[in-house]
């Protein structure tokens, strides 16, 4: 069981992530402030400082949620695949379908793809990349694909999976199965290649 205080600590740092999510979201990353965000909300103004030391830690944090919960779906996707195509196919389409369901997340990604790249891509990208690694390995030794350099593969595939995600979010209306199939196709393809 947790508190009183406990419940209105998570219920504040929830409501100043929604609001940043917004903010960020309308004005993009540079034009926004600490005192848009807390205007954002019905609490107090000094009481962001409680939660975040500034816009950079919100920010942050906001990326670093999303990324997280991406990086569960893709992998609880590929690991329930029994060949090479449901690897690929599963995973993409649960990056893509992660992208565009929160329309709010939808939003402030969108608005926010150049800043995430730059300020992040360094910091975010890795996990994935060896998570995905990770993976892959696990399917060759089980048979489910074929045997492939593993650091060079799962580098293109993020790097298309990021691609083509920003190219996603540009689309109105979005298509994640469209996306699904390119990337899908394009990986399996050279997949097929390299088992030549």
């Amino acid at each position: 069981m947790i508190g009183r205080r406990e419940r209105n600590k998570a219920a504040n740092r929830a409501a100043i992530l929604a609001a940043a999510q917004e903010v960020f979201a309308e004005h993009g990353y540079a034009a926004t402030s600490v005192r848009d965000i807390s205007r954002r909300t019905d609490l107090a103004s000094g009481t962001f400082y409680n939660y975040f030391p500034d816009k950079d830690a919100i920010f942050e944090a906001l990326v670093r949620d999303a990324g997280e919960e991406a990086r569960r779906r893709v992998r609880t996707a590929r690991r329930s695949a029994g060949t090479a195509q449901e690897f690929v196919e599963s995973g993409y389409r649960a990056f893509f379908e992660f992208i565009v369901e929160d329309p709010e997340r939808f939003a402030f990604m969108r608005r926010n793809l150049e800043t995430i790249g730059h300020r992040f891509g360094q910091t975010v990208l890795p996990a994935g990349t060896e998570e995905l690694a990770e993976d892959l390995r696990t399917a060759i030794d089980a048979g489910h694909m074929p045997p492939v350099d593993v650091e060079y593969c799962a580098g293109a595939m993020i790097a298309v999976g990021l691609e083509l995600g920003a190219r996603l979010a540009e689309r109105d209306p979005p298509d994640v199965e469209g996306a699904t199939r390119f990337a899908s196709s394009l990986f399996l393809g050279a997949l097929a290649m390299s088992v030549r």
